[in-house]
């Protein structure tokens, strides 16, 4: 179940570019993701947060040994999923956090916080009360200023893995943070987004010339193999929207169509079972209907015999 690797003493933050931290969570699966933080002259900017107090305070702790004395000034939500944004009520009251709109009003309409459903195994042990939105939302492009450092703030223009996906992108060390539009070598998720969203942004990102990339999950990336990993998002993409449309076409469930598909080579990927919801997606999208979560998610736990493996 792929559980060695996923302890919270295994966290590492590095530096990937001159003031650039990258703080990467093996293995990259449920509610386990990776952060960062952009140290400037004029404070610390922070890209994400993690799913629990416990995380979220290792992660605060080695960007202060990092950044002495510095401010944490901004706090970028990439997205609006809980284990990049339930650590921002943790964050210090004078720090700004800043997202998409769609970021902002699903985290405030979002409840797993206080009423999660049985949906892991292990529930996740929060020690968080409460949810903390962003205060400033972008719809396309932001520029954040920290003396003459500058990071840039970018939307793909659509749905993707959610509605407000956001990039980072710190020019001056050419060190992109991509949020959950990677996942490096964890199987993608984009049941709250777009599969034919998530497959187009993979041009996008191919736009932005990386010496390192930070994915949302799962470990670091030289520049260089950036397009070999886009390569195998756009494959896996392509096969959800042909296992979709051959199985609407045979009068198929989305848990049937996962049921008699074979992942071939994504089967290795962690979290196997997030065809299921892709598909569910993917079906959504096709039938012009709003996405059943609760039937999404049931399915995907019959699918995997069980609840949802997490680590935390």
């Amino acid at each position: 179940m792929h559980t060695e690797n996923a302890h919270p003493d295994r966290a590492t933050l590095s530096e990937v570019g001159p003031g650039v931290h990258a703080w990467v969570q093996p293995d990259g699966s449920w509610w386990i993701n990776n952060a960062g933080a952009v140290l400037g002259d004029d404070g610390i900017v922070l890209i994400d947060t993690c799913a629990t107090a416990q995380r979220t305070h290792r992660f605060l702790d080695a960007v202060r040994t990092a950044g002495g004395d510095s401010p944490i000034r901004f706090a970028v939500n990439t997205h609006l999923h809980g284990d990049h944004t339930h650590g921002n009520a943790l964050l210090p009251d004078s720090t700004v956090l800043i997202g998409h709109s769609a970021t902002r009003a699903g985290i405030l309409a979002d409840t797993f916080l206080t009423d999660l459903p049985p949906v892991w195994q292990p529930s996740p042990e929060w020690g968080i009360g409460e949810h903390r939105a962003p205060t400033v939302v972008l719809q396309d492009s932001l520029t954040l200023h920290s003396g003459d450092r500058r990071i840039e703030l970018h939307h793909p223009g659509h749905p993707a893995h959610t509605a407000g996906d956001v990039v980072a992108w710190v020019p001056d060390a050419a060190v992109l943070f991509t949020g959950d539009l990677i996942f490096h070598g964890v199987t993608p998720l984009v049941f709250m987004g777009s599969v034919e969203g998530a497959l187009k942004s993979l041009d996008w990102l191919a736009g932005f010339t990386a010496a390192t990339v930070v994915p949302g999950h799962g470990s670091l990336l030289p520049g260089s193999a950036l397009p070999r990993v886009l390569e195998d998002h756009a494959r896996y993409y392509r096969f959800v929207l042909d296992t979709a449309r051959q199985a609407r076409t045979d009068g198929l469930s989305p848990l049937e169509a996962a049921q008699r598909c074979d992942l071939g080579e994504f089967a290795a990927w962690p979290d196997r079972e997030r065809i299921v919801l892709n598909l569910h997606r993917a079906y959504a999208d096709a039938d012009e209907t709003e996405l059943d979560l609760t039937a999404a998610f049931t399915d995907a736990i019959t699918y995997n015999g069980g609840p949802l493996h997490c680590a935390v």
